[in-house]
């Protein structure tokens, strides 16, 4: 933990903040520990007035009726639906979307979105779509993937997707679950410089799924329609989508978010925590299988311009993000830890290489943002930049923790709670811990919480999701460090975490120091209890292409590890890794791997399906100790 921050907000900033001008009309302090803690004392006086602050019509006088959790009742008897919002927003002077290939960029203005929006809900209507009803994409992040979410979401039918990256077997692992009645698809996508054509898969998904109605592909969503872009008003709770955990073990569960709880936590998140407005550029770089697809998409809620692209990063060079955030104006630019370190062991200077004069905040999330990493940015992206690094989850669609424009940044450390975000750290016995490392929970209710799960219908899989470490509070399943000035440093998941000699350690500490060397590419640590009583903590590395694990290397590793950590998380052995296995959304597998090396059926800890690369599994299975 470091006292001096990498980035103060100026007066100007505070004075202009859309957070302060929300303080000044719920008439409290502008200062945002004394807002954020009135925001958790009066939940249902924050949230009502967020509702009034965005003037989304008329509601209940009781905002909050059951503050339990799970089953807590927002708003009950209010309808609307999130496509209101978007037409609301909607203008003449800017696009809605800019569209970024490897190869080519168009515009689409709202006329157009809201238009096309208007012709496929027509379409969705003529096949017998109707409210409850669900409608799936497998489609890049391409501007059709938005124009079907919102055609879906305007007439009460449930959107849920999955990107092309993900093969027919992964694509109807979840969305085969859900008895769809049209795909929305695409014939393939450009990547690397080369085209993926996804027929086969297509093919594959189609077979597998016998309730559709109809399959429409992404260059059909083409008409216009000159009318009015009606929309059927739904239940506060109403699903509006059905987003996937990873699903490393069984079938991914399936997790619901209301239309009403996803407006007001994205209107809280977009324009209160990250200040987007209308003038704003937002360019996410994502995917429609990763919850920051749905966060991106909400810039349309409060006029900003969204930017979709659905090429790599990398090509055809390290920097490229940064490229396009030139060539596009960006204001806002989100990405994740591991393209920033892959950036900087490139020597990229984008401040120097680009035109970043618009950009003023980069979103970071995924994983924990090392303090190195942070000030890289500082340096070589520009000190006028705001680092909001974000932890939340597809679990409310949103994060738990990020920046503001009126609290400083602090390197490698996330600035302050979301306003209606009641966090605390705990230790095992409940207690609140500060400036050790605990539990990450939340002790009252946020109304985009998950309504449901998909195929749960007593509600138990949620429970167990949630609320068994602590019933009636919500367990997340991450340490957290919370700090003498209010800033929140995240240690990594706490079912992964590694239990040295009974110290709790964080793998994102490891992570941090290790693979900012220039010889490793990635890392994996695990900590596996042995059948004699002992400990085994493997580090795994990923080498650079030029690079051995030299005796030299191996102590420098360690070395590293005992200077920049402590002696205690020194790994016992260091060991040459093909590759690390991650989630498709990005999350390295520690613990299915660790399983792995205790003995466990590699079929059964994990399913294959979720994972990027199922080969390397068979290369840890092949490490195992026998």
């Amino acid at each position: 933990m470091t006292a001096t921050p990498q980035w103060e907000p100026t007066e100007q900033d505070i004075t202009e903040a859309r957070v302060t001008d929300f303080a000044r009309f719920v008439d409290q302090d502008s200062d945002y520990r004394s807002l954020w803690q009135w925001s958790v004392d009066q939940p249902a006086a924050f949230w009502g007035a967020l509702w009034d602050y965005f003037d989304l019509g008329e509601r209940p006088e009781q905002v909050l009726s059951d503050d339990t959790m799970p089953g807590a009742t927002w708003f009950a008897g209010t309808r609307l639906n999130y496509v209101d919002q978007v037409i609301r927003n909607a203008r003449t002077d800017r696009p809605a979307i800019i569209y970024v290939g490897e190869d080519s960029t168009t515009e689409l203005s709202w006329a157009e979105l809201i238009g096309r929006t208007a012709a496929f809900a027509r379409k969705l209507r003529s096949l017998g779509v109707s409210p409850g009803d669900r409608v799936i994409g497998y489609v890049p992040n391409i501007p059709e993937a938005v124009i079907a979410f919102l055609a879906t979401a305007s007439i009460g039918a449930i959107w849920s997707a999955c990107g092309q990256d993900y093969s027919a077997k992964a694509a109807l692992d979840r969305l085969g679950q859900l008895d769809p009645v049209v795909l929305v698809t695409a014939d393939g996508y450009r990547y690397g410089g080369k085209y993926h054509d996804k027929s086969a898969d297509i093919a594959a998904l189609r077979d597998g799924l016998p309730t559709l109605r109809a399959t429409v592909m992404a260059s059909e969503l083409t008409e216009t329609d000159d009318g009015e872009l009606d929309t059927e008003p739904v239940e506060f709770d109403h699903p509006l989508w059905i987003l996937f955990s990873s699903g490393t073990t069984g079938l991914p569960k399936g997790i619901m978010h209301g239309h009403g709880g996803v407006v007001l936590e994205h209107l809280k998140a977009i324009a209160l925590q990250s200040d987007i407005g209308s003038d704003d550029v937002f360019f996410w770089y994502t995917s429609p299988s990763w919850m920051m697809w749905n966060f991106q998409v909400a810039g349309l809620l409060v006029g900003a311009t969204i930017v979709c692209y659905d090429g790599s990063p990398n090509h055809p060079k390290p920097d490229m993000l940064w490229d396009i955030a030139a060539r596009v104006g960006a204001t806002v630019l989100g990405t994740s830890p591991g393209y920033v370190l892959g950036c900087a062991k490139a020597g990229a200077v984008p401040r120097k290489e680009h035109d970043l004069s618009a950009l003023r905040l980069v979103g970071i999330t995924g994983s924990s943002l090392p303090p190195s990493s942070s000030l890289w940015l500082s340096d070589n992206v520009g000190e006028h930049i705001q680092v909001a690094s974000i932890s939340g989850g597809t679990d409310v669609v949103s994060a738990f923790i990020g920046g503001v424009r009126t609290v400083p940044v602090w390197p490698g450390e996330l600035s302050a709670p979301y306003l209606g975000c009641a966090l605390d750290s705990w230790d095992e016995s409940g207690s609140s811990v500060r400036g050790e490392v605990g539990e990450l929970v939340i002790t009252k209710p946020m109304p985009s919480m998950p309504v449901a799960f998909w195929n749960d219908a007593d509600g138990s899989r949620y429970r167990s999701a949630y609320f068994e470490t602590f019933p009636g509070v919500w367990r997340h399943g991450d340490w957290i460090t919370i700090t003498d000035h209010g800033s929140v440093i995240v240690h990594g998941r706490s079912d992964s975490t590694l239990n040295r000699h009974g110290i709790r350690m964080g793998s994102a500490d490891i992570y941090q120091a290790v693979e900012r060397l220039p010889e490793v590419a990635e890392a994996l640590v695990i900590g596996a209890e042995q059948p004699d009583g002992g400990y085994w903590m493997p580090l795994f590395v990923v080498l650079a292409d030029d690079a051995d694990l030299t005796d030299e290397l191996r102590e420098r590793i360690k070395k590293t590890i005992r200077d920049e950590v402590s002696p205690r998380h020194v790994p016992d052995e260091v060991i040459v890794a093909p590759g690390v296995p991650h989630t498709r959304t990005g999350k390295k597998l520690e613990v299915p791997i660790k399983k792995l090396f205790q003995g466990a059926d590699a079929a059964k800890v994990v399913e294959r399906s979720a994972v990027d690369d199922p080969a390397l599994l068979d290369w840890y299975v092949t490490q195992r100790r026998t």
